[in-house]
Formats: structure tokens, C-alpha cells, sequence
């Protein structure tokens, strides 16, 4: 039976460093290798270490992490086609199949961080189908070109720093497959808050946010340092829904997740 640990966030990532945007950022691949170059001295100057720096210089611009920056069709879409595309009902279905099979690890999860089962089983199905597929892409590839590219550099320069340091610590390599937009493990943290969030539930000595475990404790650890509210509602205008707010930028989703938290633990 599943007995949850003693939660240990990782203590070398409390908060991230402020990095002052040096290096030039682009709009295709034609200066990223120069760009790596003076982002390599910034990433020094913010306590990345040798293992980090080779995974930068290893690097590769990733087109295909800018052609979805670029497309992200489905968050315009309604709230009910929003659900439709995304399996909304085969998530409710399987969630509640999840939790049928592993109730006390849910249970615990609650009684630690105040977060319904519901809630994170929502949000392991839409993330990444509940394991099913954690990404194609390599994580730091993926992170420092969006952290190079001109449209939203500032924002993901500091998550870029937290992969390296992921990579320092052996949380990550640089060969390590995530999400297009650098997300990586069951619930696709953004490198930066996995270093902040993340949680050595197993006991392992290190959080891998590729086991369950440890995944599914960091996500609810993510949602309670944002102000989770135990026992708390966390639909649209209820206290918790701000923490759903934290977690996903995009409102079709931010709805989804509530809507199917709530059908999963009816």
C-alpha cells in the first residue's frame, strides 16, 4: 500500500535567479548558435554547472517547437469544442478508473497537499493522456530555443535556466523528450517550476518527474504553494479555481479542468 513520503522539494531551486536578458534573441535558426554562446555565460552567472552548460552547447534550434509556438489553434477554440477536441469524456471515463485503482494514493495525495483527486487526475489526462505520451521533443532543446526566440524570450529564459539546472542535478539530460514548448514528465511541468515544485515522493533521492509518484506530488505541491484552499470549491468564482488559473494560462482550459475534476470525483 502506497504511503507517501515525506514531501522534499528539491532545496537547490526555492526560487529562480532574475536574469538579465544579454543575449541577443532571434527569429530563426541563423544566430542561434551564437546566441547559445552568450546565453552560456548568463547561465553561468545564475549557478548552472559543467553538466548543464554541455547540454546547452549540444542544443539544436527546434523547428518544430517553434511551429507550434506559433499554431496553437485549439485555445480559441469554445469551451464545448475545447472539450470535444481535447477527449474530454474518454479523460472523465479513465480518471475515474485511475482513482478506482489506487484510492489511498489519491487519498494521500489529499490529506498532504489539500488537493482533490479529481483535480490532478484532470489534469494527468489532458497533459499527457495519463503517461500515455510525455512528448517527442528534447526538453532542452526545446526550452532554449523558445528562450532565444524574440516572441516571448523573457518569459522562458528563466524556465531555460531551470532545465539546465535539471540537467546539473540529473532530474534531466539533455536527450530527455518533453513537450514541443519544453513541458517534460506525466503532467508537463515547464522545466523552471519543476525545479521549484518538484517533489521526491518515492524517497529515490531525486524527483523524477517521470514516475507517477513523484509527478502527481508535484503537481499538487505546484497547485498548494500557489494557495490551494483544502476543502475549498475550484469552480469558476470559487476560491481554488485561481490555482487552476496558475497551472494554465488559457481559459478554455482553465474551465475543462474544473468541469472534469468535478465529473471524475462525483
Amino acid at each position: 500500500m502506497f504511503r507517501l513520503r515525506t514531501a522534499l522539494t528539491l532545496c537547490f531551486a526555492l526560487a529562480l535567479p532574475q536574469i538579465a536578458l544579454a543575449a541577443q534573441c532571434g527569429n530563426d535558426s541563423a544566430g542561434f548558435r551564437a546566441w547559445k554562446g552568450e546565453f552560456a555565460q548568463e547561465a553561468k552567472r545564475a549557478g548552472v554547472g559543467k553538466r548543464g552548460l554541455e547540454a546547452l552547447a549540444q542544443a539544436q534550434y527546434s523547428t518544430r517547437t517553434i511551429a507550434a509556438d506559433r499554431n496553437q489553434r485549439s485555445f480559441k477554440y469554445s469551451l464545448d469544442k475545447f472539450m470535444q477536441v481535447r477527449g474530454a469524456d474518454t479523460i472523465v471515463a479513465q480518471g475515474r478508473r485511475h482513482k478506482a485503482r489506487n484510492p489511498e494514493f489519491y487519498a494521500a495525495l489529499e490529506r498532504q497537499y489539500g488537493v482533490p483527486a479529481g483535480v490532478l487526475i484532470a489534469i494527468h489526462g489532458m497533459e499527457t493522456g495519463f503517461g500515455n505520451f510525455m512528448g517527442d521533443t528534447p526538453v532542452v532543446s526545446a526550452i532554449t530555443t523558445l528562450a532565444y526566440d524574440c516572441r516571448r524570450s523573457d518569459f522562458f529564459v528563466p524556465h531555460a535556466i531551470g532545465a539546465l539546472k535539471l540537467v546539473d542535478h540529473g532530474a534531466i539530460t539533455g536527450a530527455t523528450l518533453g513537450a514541443r514548448h519544453g513541458e517534460l514528465g506525466h503532467t508537463q511541468f515547464l522545466p523552471g517550476n519543476a525545479l521549484t515544485y518538484g517533489v521526491d515522493a518515492t524517497g529515490s533521492g531525486s524527483v523524477n518527474f517521470y514516475n507517477i509518484t513523484d509527478a502527481l506530488a508535484s503537481t499538487a505541491n505546484y497547485l498548494r504553494q500557489k494557495g490551494w484552499r483544502t476543502g475549498h470549491g475550484y469552480q469558476p468564482g470559487e476560491p481554488n479555481f485561481a490555482m487552476i488559473r496558475e497551472w494554465n494560462a488559457a481559459s478554455v482550459y482553465q474551465q475543462a479542468i474544473a468541469i472534469m475534476a468535478a465529473r471524475i470525483d462525483r
